[in-house]
């Protein structure tokens, strides 16, 4: 039983790395960067959050990097970012 759970703990661990190794990152720097389409969301309570919608769906959408190109609201938020591979 010790052995299965130290198993699933690396199984776990080694997906959550994996995971995070290929996630979008925002970036500045757009030079060199092929331009695949933009993204928007809205509904956040926070930049942090609004954050967050937008790098999920850069995800889902295959890019490397996104770059957040517009963002406003006052009690809920909304934004808009390009993507890049």
């Amino acid at each position: 039983m010790m052995k299965f759970s130290q198993l699933l703990v690396a199984t776990l661990l080694s997906a959550t790395v994996m995971q995070s190794a290929f996630a979008a990152v925002e970036t500045d720097n757009t030079q060199g960067k092929q331009k695949i389409g933009i993204v928007s969301a809205s509904g956040a309570y926070s930049l942090d959050r609004l954050q967050d919608q937008l790098a999920a769906q850069a995800d889902e959408a295959g890019a490397s990097s996104y770059k957040i190109i517009a963002a406003g609201g006052e009690n809920k938020l909304f934004g808009v970012a390009e993507l890049y591979k």
